[in-house]
């Protein structure tokens, strides 16, 4: 795992993508090079070096997202919406457990993603529960 994320876990209003993509871009590249050990043979034939010049946005190109609800759309807090910032890092595939509820905001996130070439993938069967956590502190 790279990172992970939760809604209001950084300062702000924030969204769980947004916030898995913050600490996944915080990681320090020698932590990067523990997660991704790139080896290749030291010259003199000793035991191999790690390469830590491991680019975190090359990192998240080869990623796969897990969300428990479809990533937003559109944020009335005015912040940047997460299926934007998913397309931006250019995630190839992200995993969904439950669509965005229409008592939430009118959400196009997974058709958004679809647009800019990422994989969307509904995970069947966990819906209610996923609903239930995302409904967790939230005002209608």
């Amino acid at each position: 795992m790279l990172a992970t994320g939760y809604s209001r876990e950084l300062a702000g209003n924030t969204h769980a993508e947004a916030n898995a993509l913050a600490n996944a871009r915080a990681l320090s590249p020698e932590r990067l090079a523990e997660m991704f050990p790139r080896m290749r043979a030291a010259a003199n034939g000793d035991k191999p070096q790690i390469d830590i010049n491991i680019d975190i946005e090359d990192v998240l190109a080869h990623t796969d997202v897990y969300t428990t609800l479809e990533p937003c759309s559109v944020r009335t807090s005015g912040l940047a919406p997460c299926a934007d910032a998913l397309v931006a890092a250019k995630v190839p595939r992200c995993f969904i457990g439950v669509g965005e509820p229409d008592d939430f905001v009118q959400c196009e996130g997974a058709q958004k993603l679809k647009a800019a070439g990422c994989q969307v993938v509904w995970v069947k069967g966990v819906e209610e529960e996923c609903l239930t956590a995302a409904r967790r502190g939230h005002q209608t």
